[in-house]
């Protein structure tokens, strides 16, 4: 489970470029309050299997900033009972989505098993696990999203690295970036953990 409030300040000061948000095939997302028209045609989409581009917030959590830290516990498990992945569109990344509980009712943003393709880490990523920790965790950054964007949280791994080479790997990729939602198959991939393979950042795909 991700333990992004802790994180909050430390990647909020991570200054990111505005990316013009494109639609494809279901056209223009422009960005609104995450709660309400775009995170419901985001989930119109879901349920459709209709490919996307839109501008949503990025985040990292590692190994060692987990919940609980040292491990790679996840909430929802899809393809794997730990958080893993290469990246692939076979091997996606677990990633970490905002979650609310209402009555006793978890209810995720994304649903398990969604598919994403994140641009400029050239990544497949899947739900897998919840962003935001205890028994409000709607009241958190995850749930409301950054400046109207959804808040996606990518696991970086980092089990054979130092906690500060973790941190300073969170840093590198946070900010907002172009996703696709439901991608095709045969997007450029860099291939590993986003740790062990020098968490490195690219240009958009056109």
């Amino acid at each position: 489970m991700s333990k992004i409030q802790n994180s909050l300040i430390r990647k909020s000061t991570i200054a990111a470029a505005a990316l013009a948000i494109t639609g494809i095939c279901a056209g223009m997302l422009p960005a609104q309050s995450i709660n309400n028209n775009m995170k419901a045609q985001l989930k119109r989409y879901v349920k459709q299997g209709t490919e996307v581009r839109f501008e949503g917030y990025l985040t990292g959590y590692s190994y060692w900033d987990n919940t609980p830290p040292g491990s790679a516990a996840i909430a929802r498990p899809v393809l794997r009972q730990q958080a893993g992945g290469t990246g692939t569109y076979n091997d996606p990344i677990t990633i970490a989505v905002g979650h609310a509980i209402r009555g006793g009712h978890q209810t995720l943003d994304f649903p398990p098993g969604t598919r994403f393709y994140i641009e400029r880490l050239r990544k497949y990523a899947i739900v897998e696990d919840v962003c935001g920790d205890g028994y409000q965790p709607q009241n958190g950054p995850c749930y409301t999203g950054k400046n109207g964007r959804p808040w996606l949280d990518i696991y970086i791994g980092g089990k054979n690295s130092s906690v500060r080479e973790t941190e300073q790997c969170m840093y590198r990729l946070t900010g907002m970036q172009p996703i696709r939602m439901n991608p095709r198959r045969g997007y450029p991939v860099t291939r590993g953990e986003i740790s062990e393979s020098g968490c490195q950042v690219f240009g958009p795909v056109g």
